[in-house]
């Protein structure tokens, strides 16, 4: 997608690394960045490549709105995660973010992280894709390392394809761990890491994981991703595989990653979904 150059852009930042590298690929496109940063989430070294930051707590959407005003933000992105259980016992919304959570019907990541970016444009603050100057980092497709899967991987991938998209229209996750025709665990509001553990070790070894966007994702936030750490917590219950949608999905670190897995003698793949429903790799 096309993004202006003529202002500072925005960033609504989570933890990891995606914000880190979305703020130097922006600055290295001649952009200034004003970052908004949540606390117990976002990286500190954020500061030191935003132009301008504000630390605020979860649900504080007015100061946000404020702050990009002060900034003269008229584009933004979410990038980064929010530990998902946090809004059970950290939340502080201020008058605006209050009142925005009141009018949600929905809980869920879609129907929140919609609304808010409702709320911003409202305000004159368009939200761009999260991929804005860095689809490089989109998950490629192909057997990405040494090891392939076996017939009976192959099977298993394309039996959690399926239930991982169902469990992605629902709005409740977008991975689900598999072996042998059975489903092992479906992510909910844990996060991915805890659900692999969680399914990794019902299956004792030889599991197989399968991230998938949901139907109708919106590029906009919350895109999968996976990068070393998903390689180290599958290794850590002697995982088989690792399957992704490929352009659909984020890889962090993807030499690293990819030489962790073979390491472990883990299968990584990136797939694509036809209009038939077959799965492809080459």
């Amino acid at each position: 997608m096309f993004c202006m150059i003529s202002s500072p852009i925005g960033l609504i930042a989570g933890g990891g690394q995606f914000p880190l590298l979305f703020a130097e690929a922006a600055r290295q496109h001649g952009r200034n960045v004003a970052a908004v940063c949540h606390q117990h989430e976002t990286a500190p070294e954020l500061e030191r490549l935003a132009d301008a930051c504000c630390w605020v707590k979860l649900g504080q959407l007015g100061r946000i709105i404020k702050f990009f005003h002060e900034q003269g933000v008229t584009e933004t992105v979410f990038c980064g995660t929010i530990t998902k259980t946090r809004i059970f016992r950290d939340i502080l919304p201020d008058l605006k973010g209050l009142s925005l959570w009141n009018k949600i019907d929905s809980k869920l990541d879609d129907g929140i992280l919609r609304a808010v970016a409702g709320a911003l444009e409202e305000e004159g603050i368009t939200v761009l894709p999260s991929t804005c100057y860095l689809e490089h980092l989109l998950f490629p497709k192909g057997i990405l390392g040494r090891r392939n899967p076996t017939g009976e991987q192959w099977a298993d991938i394309r039996f959690g394809w399926r239930i991982a998209r169902e469990i992605g229209r629902l709005d409740i996750g977008q991975c689900v761990v598999v072996r042998g025709g059975s489903v092992l665990a479906v992510e909910a509001i844990e996060g991915t890491d805890a659900a692999i553990r969680r399914g990794g070790e019902l299956a004792g070894s030889g599991a197989v994981v399968i991230k998938l966007k949901k139907p109708g994702q919106d590029f906009r936030f919350d895109l999968p991703a996976t990068g070393v750490q998903t390689i180290e917590t599958l290794a850590s219950v002697k995982g088989a595989v690792l399957a992704a949608e490929a352009g659909q999905s984020l890889i962090f670190d993807r030499k690293a990653m990819i030489a962790a897995a073979d390491k472990a003698g883990i299968a990584v793949v990136g797939l694509e979904e036809q209009e038939n429903g077959e799965l492809t790799a080459a």
